[in-house]
């Protein structure tokens, strides 16, 4: 009679492997159909910060201070990042033990290629949203060189 043990069965990695998908799918869903919030339109948005922008000019020259700070409320897209980066990172986490545990390395690799790549697309499109707010502040304050010239020394002038 021999005493071959019975092949370790995978769960961690398969476990991984699901956990992975899920948060990918996730990220998928709310890149494309997001936002779930209500939200103002893109015109009013920049008007309201080209606004803020010349108001904290004006207090600046006045020497008046800055309004405090005001948090903003969570919204149903701040909840589904949040649980896409707790998937990801559970994915990730699982499929590392699955490697610790020696379980099959596909299902292991899987589960981390899947968190990984979650999390890695939603910073990437996190960066890419950056990006392109900077280059609408940037318009933004080029837009308003002739009314606040001398606020900014110069930097527009030819």
């Amino acid at each position: 009679m021999s005493h071959v043990a019975a092949p370790r069965r995978a769960v961690f990695g398969w476990s991984g492997f699901a956990v992975g998908a899920v948060a990918l799918v996730l990220t998928l869903a709310t890149l494309w159909s997001g936002p779930f919030a209500a939200s103002q339109s893109a015109g009013v948005t920049v008007g309201e910060l080209a606004t803020e922008i010349a108001q904290s000019a004006a207090r600046s020259l006045a020497g008046v201070p800055q309004p405090a700070p005001v948090a903003e409320p969570r919204t149903i897209d701040d909840h589904l990042a949040l649980a896409v980066g707790i998937l990801s990172g559970l994915a990730i986490a699982l499929g590392v033990g699955a490697v610790v545990r020696r379980e099959g390395a596909r299902a292991a690799a899987a589960g981390i290629a899947l968190g990984g790549l979650a999390v890695g697309l939603q910073l990437f499109a996190w960066t890419v949203a950056m990006l392109v707010g900077a280059v609408v502040i940037s318009a933004v304050i080029y837009a308003l060189r002739d009314a606040f010239g001398d606020l900014f020394g110069g930097l527009f002038d030819g």
